[in-house]
């Protein structure tokens, strides 16, 4: 957990709290987490919850990566782990988790005009992201993780050349389909990051092998070779490693010499700053209207060619609706107002590819396109909310969006409907003042006098509604 606080227009880190759960370790090869790995986490989340609400901490942002991503169970523990928390968990995708490394490395570091590539060996899955100045320009997440790799290759603790062979085989192959992406570029500044990297370089300066904090193959070599005549994870005491660091090092130390080999890293410069603070920094742009997620609809609709003036006024009208119901229906969130302007602007980029069932096309790309600054919930939830815009409403959500999640998100699809459907004609006139009266499972609607007798075809498209909207329990009527 990393803390900070706003001064004077800055950011400043005002403390770290370290605790090593490795919930990877605990995920077995059908994809549960095991009931110790649970217990572990929930203990830690407990303890930093209670040092949130110590400190009343004004904004939290929480996230889980690999290991939650890959857990089958893990809806059922998010609960529990929330609980203890006292706060929502993000689930990131890979690639995000990838961006906001970088975020953290670039504002760790002096500022560089030129090409970085940074390396981010974790607990389950290594990021490679390659940036020029402070943003991204390809980012990748690799199935490759210390914890992993050391249980697969070093089993019951034994250090070998065999092993480190074998376990640097892997790597390398893992490697092989990307390396193009991150390696022919010229002039460029190296950084590695996290746990493996920053132990690996403490351990080579306090033997000697190395005078700065710039790690070389050479110095890795010789690391492993150390290693390597220990014999035994249990003897693995090295000046500038951590007894808990040494259980995972030398699945970390084979990903980490691949990566200076194959990628022809020369020097490796170490940061402190990875994850935690990219996190921080980008939820600080949230809160100072810099949200990334806001630069990923508007590049989304470009490229997918939508017609800007219908997606506002398709936004303007959920907007209003939302206002109208907001507490009645529970959806004052920041979040929900969000979802429901995000899922208006890109309602119709399912049309670039065809008319007929854009609904369909349109979700499929919210759900399966790299969203910067979208978690995963988050970017369902609007795949979602972009599927049920017309026609038949979902009837079973469970594989879509956690069950917590359905109300909320079946109510923002009735808001986004009505907004479509009232907008059809696609006119430049501003729609009337329509006044809208929900219950727990009503929605009326009140347009002025006259109105919908001159627009026939609004009224047949609220019927229709009408009639898609009662086998999910929900009644619409208007006058």
């Amino acid at each position: 957990m990393i803390v900070g606080e706003l001064r004077h227009g800055q950011l400043s880190i005002i403390d770290r709290l370290r605790e090593t759960v490795r919930l990877s370790e605990g995920l077995s090869d059908n994809g549960e987490l095991t009931e110790s790995a649970k217990a572990r986490a929930i203990d830690c989340l407990s303890r930093f919850g209670e040092r949130l609400r110590d400190m009343q901490a004004a904004s939290v942002r929480a996230a889980g990566t690999n290991a939650l991503r890959r857990a089958r169970n893990s809806e059922s523990f998010m609960a529990e782990a929330e609980a203890a928390l006292g706060q929502s968990i993000e689930v990131i995708s890979g690639i995000e988790e990838a961006r906001l490394i970088f975020i953290g490395v670039a504002q760790s570091l002096p500022p560089n005009a030129g090409l970085r590539l940074v390396l981010d060996i974790g607990g389950g899955s290594t990021e490679l992201i390659l940036g020029e100045g402070p943003k991204p320009k390809a980012l990748e997440s690799l199935a490759l993780g210390c914890v992993a790799m050391t249980e697969k290759f070093f089993a019951n603790g034994h250090l070998s050349k065999q092993g480190f062979d074998e376990a640097r085989l892997a790597a390398s192959l893992e490697l092989r389909p990307v390396k193009a992406f991150f390696r022919d570029a010229i002039d460029i500044e190296a950084i590695g990051t996290s746990g493996t990297s920053i132990s690996t370089e403490a351990v080579a300066r306090e033997l000697g092998i190395i005078e700065s904090n710039e790690l070389t193959p050479a110095a890795v070599e010789a690391l492993i070779d150390t290693v390597i005549e220990i014999e035994d994870v249990s003897r693995l005491a090295l000046p500038g490693l951590s007894d808990q660091r040494a259980q995972v090092w030398p699945g970390g130390l084979a990903i980490l010499v691949e990566l200076l080999t194959v990628l022809r890293i020369d020097k490796l410069r170490i940061s402190d700053g990875a994850l935690r603070e990219g996190l921080l920094y980008d939820h600080l742009g949230r809160l100072q209207h810099e949200d990334a997620r806001e630069r990923s609809v508007r590049a989304m609709a470009s490229r997918y060619n939508v017609d800007e003036a219908q997606a506002r006024r398709v936004a303007r009208t959920a907007t209003s609706l939302l206002a109208q119901c907001a507490d009645r229906w529970k959806l004052s969130s920041r979040l929900a107002a969000s979802m429901l302007d995000w899922s208006s602007q890109l309602h119709e980029i399912g049309l670039d590819i065809s008319h007929d069932g854009y609904q369909r096309h349109g979700a499929y790309i919210a759900a399966n396109a790299d969203l910067p600054g979208f978690p995963r919930l988050e970017q369902s939830m609007l795949a979602f909310l972009i599927a049920n815009q017309r026609e038949a409403l979902a009837s079973d959500m469970s594989d879509i969006l956690p069950r917590a999640r359905h109300q909320e998100s079946l109510r923002l699809a009735l808001l986004l409907r009505l907004a479509v459907s009232l907008n059809r004609s696609r006119s430049s006139i501003a729609l009337p003042q329509i006044i809208l009266v929900v219950e727990q499972f009503t929605l009326d609607l009140k347009f002025p006098q006259g109105w919908l007798s001159d627009n026939p075809l609004t009224v047949a498209d609220l019927a229709r509604e009408q009639r898609y909207l009662r086998p999910a329990g929900y009644d619409l009527n208007y006058e």
